[in-house]
């Protein structure tokens, strides 16, 4: 009887919760539908045919560039999903140099060996500090690493081609992780910078696979992964590709060309659009592809080298692990080697 009586009081409890999320649906659907049926009333027939060109100059845009990245997008999160489980960060450790220069320059090549994005470096970074891992290659890691893999520099080759904007994205991105991470290496006492030296403050990270699970069972655990970073980083790339469809169908291309052939103002507007769209690394280059030739050179370069360092999802992550004032230094200082890389090449090339 009191299992019979249970069955029977779950459904009555979960009943009302269901048809209120249906309601809540139903109620969003009407009033999406109101609002358009207002809008089709008021717009002035002789504006669907101007609508309807901008809306498939817009399709055309969006469509070229969301093809484009998808592919790099899905090889990223195999990539890192596949390190996530399969990759031990003790290996790691034992091979990083202790000294702080060579640790820097470690630190900048390990995106050789772990090919993730931005939203996987902070979680790693955090793993690898709390196995000993020097405070300059850990910074430079955590900046360097969204450029300087795999993945990124073959996206970036075929959105460019294998010339001058692969190389200074490369060069560029090295240098100033180099630099901030030798920067922070004057500090030796690693607990004046790290919000916690016990790491109270916990990021969601997935630990890797325990020894004694098959292969079979840590693949399918790195394909949960990969699917989790699929999903999450699929809608920056569509809010991405959809603003950069946006600025090409409806803004003027005149007002395009005065802003981005300025040699100060583009620079500053391509670095702002890194940090507001927030887009993943592995596909940041074919957003950067739809403003060539309408803003300048260094300023695309600009927004290729400071987007993967830092943006809005970076700093809250950034904030889980550092204090307040490193974290000010980890955005300031790469923001401002950006900007001097973005006006020299503006000024001078």
């Amino acid at each position: 009887m009191p299992s019979g009586v249970v069955s029977l009081i779950i459904p009555s409890m979960e009943t009302p919760a269901s048809r209120q999320g249906l309601s809540r649906l139903l109620i969003q659907i009407v009033l999406l539908g109101v609002i358009a049926g207002i809008l089709y009333i008021m717009m002035p027939s002789s504006a669907w045919p101007w609508l309807g060109e901008k809306l498939s100059t817009f399709a055309t845009v969006f469509l070229g560039i969301f093809i484009e990245a998808l592919p790099f997008l899905l090889m990223g999160t195999l990539a890192s999903g596949l390190v996530e489980v399969f990759v031990s960060d003790d290996w790691l450790t034992r091979i990083t140099p202790r000294r702080a220069l060579p640790a820097a320059f470690s630190g900048a090549l390990l995106g050789l060996i772990f090919p993730i994005c931005e939203c996987g470096t902070v979680p790693l970074t955090r793993r690898l500090f709390r196995k000993g891992l020097p405070l300059s290659a850990g910074v430079t890691f955590l900046l360097a690493a969204p450029v300087l893999n795999p993945i990124v520099i073959f996206s970036t080759a075929t959105a460019f081609g294998w010339g001058r904007m692969l190389f200074w994205r490369l060069a560029l991105s090295f240098l100033i992780a180099v630099s901030v991470g030798l920067a922070f290496s004057v500090e030796k006492d690693a607990d004046n910078i790290m919000r916690s030296s016990k790491f109270a403050v916990e990021l969601p990270v997935i630990d890797v696979a325990p020894a004694d699970q098959s292969f079979i069972q840590k693949l399918r655990q790195s394909m949960i992964v990969s699917a989790d970073d699929f999903f999450d980083m699929g809608r920056y790339l569509v809010l991405g590709a959809s603003i950069a469809a946006l600025l090409q169908t409806f803004i003027p291309q005149t007002t395009l060309l005065a802003v981005g052939k300025g040699p100060i103002l583009s620079v500053l507007v391509m670095m702002g659009l890194a940090v507001l769209l927030s887009i993943c690394s592995t596909v940041d280059a074919f957003i950067a592809l739809g403003f060539v030739g309408t803003f300048s050179f260094g300023s695309v370069l600009s927004f290729l080298v400071f987007g993967p360092m830092v943006d809005i999802k970076s700093i809250l992550m950034f904030l889980q692990v550092f204090r307040r004032k490193p974290v000010l230094y980890l955005v300031l200082l790469p923001f401002l080697m950006s900007l001097l890389a973005g006006l020299a090449f503006n000024y001078f090339f």
